[in-house]
């Protein structure tokens, strides 16, 4: 099945929006609460195409190409978590939505937590998906480094398909048309140069101040679920622990056969997981 023609049956929009000044790509499907979706580094709208359909039964989905991503505008400085989640409050504003709910994948969990303890009072319920490497492994970050930046600098149809692998616990989910689309992205002249602001967190004294720790994290007052999966490259359900102690009241599941996109190996999952947990904590 193709990303698109998932679509076909579904009423959406794909339009930009002027977020504080950045042009940002955004996907909308559905009516209902608002549910922004926060795909990972390197990552982009098509992320989570194949659960448009599904969560906009329920919620009114907001998928974006966050702060330098995918289509979306790439300023000249180096993105930090900060960045991203000022970014996010400016699409908030944009759309001017006073209360939202947010779940995020990798980096996009990442930024969803900050934003919540940052910018408490917008968001209403968080769903972390795989944020991974919560130790701040070195090898991890070394990998995720150098296979993006290769992805992207010397952009082909093996080097994109391999760093698409490497998310997935089963290969064959990496289609020709989800290597396609990203291909397109990353041979911009634009992301070429943006590459290396978005792998900044990868590296440890940039990242140090965005580390998962209780002075932040501490300060998240709202419903939190923890999806991590049995098959994460970047950590084990273990390193789930951590995070579940430093924020108040968090839950957690597992989703099975599932690398680091349970969005896109385990659609059905994925959207029950999340739909089940965000229905349950908001009235």
């Amino acid at each position: 099945m193709s990303m698109w023609t998932d679509l076909q049956d579904v009423e959406y929009s794909l339009y930009y929006l002027d977020a504080g000044g950045i042009k940002t790509r955004v996907l909308e499907a559905g009516t209902g609460e608002p549910l922004i979706l926060l795909h990972g580094t390197g990552g982009h709208i098509e992320a989570y195409a194949r659960n448009i359909k599904g969560l906009s039964e329920k919620f009114r989905v907001i998928c974006i190409d966050m702060l330098g991503h995918g289509y979306t505008d790439k300023p000249e400085y180096a993105y930090g978590i900060d960045a991203y989640s000022d970014h996010l409050l400016d699409v908030i504003k944009a759309l001017d939505l006073s209360e939202v709910l947010l779940s995020g994948e990798s980096l996009g969990g990442w930024v969803a937590a900050w934003f919540a303890a940052h910018h408490p009072g917008i968001a209403k319920a968080l769903v972390l998906n795989t944020p991974g490497n919560v130790n701040n492994n070195p090898e991890i970050m070394k990998a995720l480094k150098e296979s993006t930046i290769k992805a992207v600098i010397e952009a082909n149809y093996e080097n994109v398909k391999t760093r698409l692998e490497w998310l997935m616990y089963d290969k064959s989910q990496v289609t020709d048309e989800l290597i396609e689309a990203r291909y397109k992205i990353y041979t911009q002249p634009a992301y070429q140069k943006a590459v290396y602001n978005i792998v900044a967190l990868q590296d440890l004294e940039f990242r140090q101040k965005y580390a998962w720790d209780p002075s932040w994290c501490g300060k998240i007052d709202v419903p939190t679920l923890l999806a991590w999966t049995d098959h994460d490259p970047t950590s084990k359900v273990e390193a789930a622990k951590p995070i579940q102690d430093m924020i108040p009241g968090s839950e957690l599941t597992v989703i099975t056969d599932a690398g680091h996109w349970p969005q896109w190996e385990q659609v059905e999952a994925f959207n029950e997981t999340l739909t089940d947990f965000l229905m349950a904590k908001v009235r």
